[in-house]
């Protein structure tokens, strides 16, 4: 079977792996002249099993609130005029339950705790290298009212099999270390201890070498204008230079620009960009820099140690598609880890970046079929792209191959949104 795979982030990579291992001839194509360089190239690096749930949550619109007026606040909304947007920000607000939160996060663990299962069976089928840690994510109290809040966390953590342990100040600092010249600065925390951390980038690149070896062909600089359908079925992907590119099946793993992509043949994705930011920085003192990855909880930053390096992510800014990175866009993050490792990294040489997540109202990624019988879904991950990278790619190759899924699709599929 001639596959061709559409986006060469993460998650197109990893489909196409998955597909290449069980036998398909796959073509990847992208716009930019290397894999992972967009929202995969330099996210927070959080393997985060234990925090997966949807940003659609109950009390989530009266912290948004509280969060617009916050000199260092974790959200930005810049009202554009665009009647997509605010869609998908009023359908977001319907999420804001405590039902449809316990569903849509039950969907999204299925995929992020099958990802966490067969994440070391690729590493050790391929033998890649991407800084892989082991060390799981605290995150970050520095209120009593935060950390008396995370016992709803804790119950609802139990209920989805997330291991995790509650610590107070000294159990903090005894997983990480440099806390301790900051110790007056939080309270405690919550340690979830089966998640990793790595560099996905680098993760993308290894994974994408390895998929060529094995056959697949990875056209870059190539960027796809219409996609050709008759009837129920996908004929073709026009790109400007390769031209008509056809193939028995397609996967669109294309993130926040998917929805421009197969709008015109009337597949409409609820799939908004939320832009993130991050820095990264050179380790200076190994003793006084993270370990793993701490998430703060007040301005809802991640900081992740990368091996010689520490990565900071943070905010979400919904402005449409921009990609502009402003004088002050990162002061946030800049900001979070000076506070809380003010000796660990040289922040003078930190660089800056910005990346579009592409999001569902209720945080659920789509995957699988569509109307057109060989055109398949695997988008819609927000934040959690490298977290759910290995069980959606999976998953979904099985899918398009013909093969039964190892998880159950029921409710992640777009037809839970009428397409």
């Amino acid at each position: 079977m001639k596959v061709v795979v559409m986006g060469a982030g993460v998650i197109g990579v990893t489909t196409a792996y998955y597909l290449v291992r069980q036998g398909a001839e796959v073509t990847v194509l992208d716009r930019q002249p290397g894999p992972g360089m967009e929202t995969s190239y330099a996210n927070a690096g959080e393997l985060s099993y234990g925090m997966t749930s949807p940003w659609a949550a109950p009390g989530v619109p009266t912290k948004a609130l509280k969060w617009l007026f916050m000199k260092r606040r974790p959200l930005f909304i810049w009202p554009l005029i665009s009647p997509r947007m605010w869609r998908w920000g009023a359908e977001m607000l319907t999420n804001c339950t405590e039902d449809a939160y316990r569903l849509n996060k039950s969907r999204m663990v299925r995929i992020s705790n099958y990802s966490r299962d067969v994440l070391p069976e690729l590493i050790a089928d391929t033998g890649i290298e991407f800084d892989l840690r082991e060390k799981g994510t605290l995150q970050l109290f520095r209120t009593e009212k935060q950390l008396k809040a995370s016992k709803a966390d804790q119950t609802i953590l139990a209920d989805f099999d997330s291991p995790y342990e509650v610590l107070d100040r000294d159990g903090c600092i005894e997983v990480e270390p440099a806390l301790a010249l900051v110790r007056d600065k939080f309270v405690g925390g919550l340690r979830l201890t089966a998640d990793r951390t790595g560099d996905c980038r680098m993760f993308t690149m290894a994974l994408a070498e390895k998929t060529a070896a094995l056959g697949a062909e990875f056209h870059y600089g190539q960027r796809i204008r219409t996609i050709q359908v008759k009837g129920d079925r996908v004929l073709g992907v026009m790109t400007e230079d390769l031209g008509r590119v056809e193939g028995d099946a397609y996967v669109s793993a294309l993130g926040s620009f998917g929805p421009k992509l197969l709008g015109p043949i009337d597949i409409r994705l609820p799939v908004y960009p939320v832009k993130g930011y991050s820095v990264t920085l050179p380790v200076t003192d190994d003793a006084r820099a993270p370990q793993s990855t701490i998430m703060d909880e007040t301005h809802k930053v991640a900081i992740t140690r990368l091996g010689d390096r520490i990565r900071v992510a943070g905010t979400a800014e919904i402005a449409g598609y921009s990609d502009r990175l402003g004088p002050h866009a990162t002061a946030t993050v800049r900001h979070v880890v000076g506070d809380l490792f003010p000796e660990g990294g040289d922040l003078s040489r930190a660089e800056g970046w910005t990346g579009l997540r592409p999001m569902t109202p209720d945080g659920t990624p789509i995957l699988g079929p569509t109307p057109y019988r060989n055109l398949f879904l695997n988008t819609g991950h927000g934040t959690l792209g490298w977290t759910m990278a290995c069980g959606s790619g999976r998953a979904v190759a099985d899918l398009v191959m013909g093969r039964k899924p190892e998880i159950d699709f029921e409710g992640l599929t777009a037809a839970r949104y009428g397409i």
